[in-house]
């Protein structure tokens, strides 16, 4: 068994110790692999590239016997039905709780400047197209990333008949469990989410909504839209170049001081953001709304614009790299929990390789899979990744 019987400082950062929490749903007269074991197979499978159930077993069959003994398998591993049997029973959700502590307490401080120091966790959806639940329905799954680490702090599946917002206090609460508190903390989200309920939850736990407008919201925005934006003096605006376009973006931010404020609860700051792009001799001009939560003496311009922007990072650093690199829209996981506990392993890979400092995930799980025995010194040890600076934070 790879878990130590006596936990030192060192060994609470081995996987083998975080995974001893998860409940193992089998019968205890059928367990012939340990869950622990089982289970840090799958993470150091999935952090070498393994995409499906059948590529987790054929990676730890492949590998030799002293890599099956440090992983707690003596003599022979499990089936890959034996493995697809026991994962799709887990509480997806706890197995999310645990990994995401785990990643946290790997993870190197993060070097942040200036006196607004702010966390930042955006929140989006994305459906598993290649999954299917017994009633025909897709996969559907809500998830928090923090943009400083890349690490996905808790993930939840919209239950049938429903969409991501009722999904929005189960996730948070989730959240809340794995960091502590909400404190301070800033979500950052999509126009769906411009929802009272979601603005009182946050506030309620000390943390605060930065959020888009649109037309799902028809009076809000309209009130958005009429706000005096020519007097407003230009916040801050940035020039980039780059993929054969140029794009410039201007922030303006405006306190509304009227009796009835913005007519969203908490919302101390209207943001309009605008964006002019030219392509191919083309140029386009488009205008985005936003509220958010915190004060002028707390969210200057600059930071505004930053964490606008970091709420795109879910999408390009996360559930991208799901479907490009880790295959997850090809997966046809269509059985109990399969979806949702293979969408935790790619989540954990994922931050597990941002956090150990890698820029491209695909060429450190190919990294990964040519050094197993570095790989699960790796998960073992407490060693944190190198510190780093956080451009999501100011």
């Amino acid at each position: 068994m790879p878990c130590p019987a006596v936990v030192t400082d060192g060994d609470r950062h081995s996987l083998f110790v975080a995974l001893e929490v998860v409940d193992d749903p089998r019968d205890p007269r059928g367990r012939r692999y340990p869950l622990v074991s089982i289970l840090a197979a799958a993470v150091c499978a999935v952090l070498a590239g393994a995409c499906t159930f059948a590529a987790v077993t054929d990676w730890v069959r492949f590998q030799d016997q002293a890599v099956w003994a440090r992983l707690g398998f003596t003599g022979r591993v499990p089936a890959s039905t034996t493995v697809w049997r026991l994962l799709i029973r887990l509480d997806a959700e706890v197995l999310s709780q645990v990994l995401a502590r785990w990643l946290r307490a790997r993870a190197a401080p993060v070097v942040v400047a200036g006196r607004r120091w702010r966390l930042v966790i955006a929140v989006d959806g994305k459906v598993a197209r290649g999954a299917r639940l017994a009633d025909g329905r897709q996969v559907h799954l809500l998830s928090a990333y923090d943009t400083s680490t890349g690490i996905v702090l808790a993930q939840v599946q919209i239950t049938a008949k429903s969409n991501e917002i009722p999904a929005f206090t189960p996730l948070f609460r989730l959240v809340a469990a794995v960091l502590g508190s909400l404190k301070d903390v800033l979500v950052v989200a999509d126009a769906l989410h411009a929802q009272t309920g979601h603005a009182e939850l946050l506030a309620a736990g000390g943390g605060h909504l930065m959020v888009a407008v649109k037309g799902n919201q028809p009076k809000l925005f309209a009130q958005l839209k009429a706000l005096p934006w020519a007097e407003v003096p230009v916040g801050v605006q940035t020039r980039e170049t780059g993929h054969g376009r140029k794009e410039t973006r201007t922030v303006k931010a405006l306190t509304v001081k009227t009796p009835g404020g913005l007519g969203f609860p908490r919302a101390e700051q209207a943001v309009r953001i605008t964006r002019t792009r030219t392509i191919k001799g083309k140029t386009t001009r488009e205008a985005a709304y936003l509220t958010i939560s915190l004060p002028a003496d707390q969210a200057q311009p600059d930071d505004l614009g930053t964490w606008a922007r970091s709420e795109w990072h879910i999408e390009n650093r996360l559930h991208y790299v799901r479907d490009v690199t880790l295959r997850e829209d090809a997966h046809q996981a269509r059985t109990h929990n399969g979806p949702a506990i293979f969408a935790t392993l790619r989540n954990t890979a994922i931050g597990y390789h941002h956090i150990d400092g890698a820029t491209n995930i695909a060429e450190a799980t190919r990294r990964a899979n040519h050094r197993p025995h570095d790989l699960i010194d790796a998960v073992t040890t407490g060693k944190p990744a190198v510190t780093r600076n956080n451009p999501t934070m100011q």
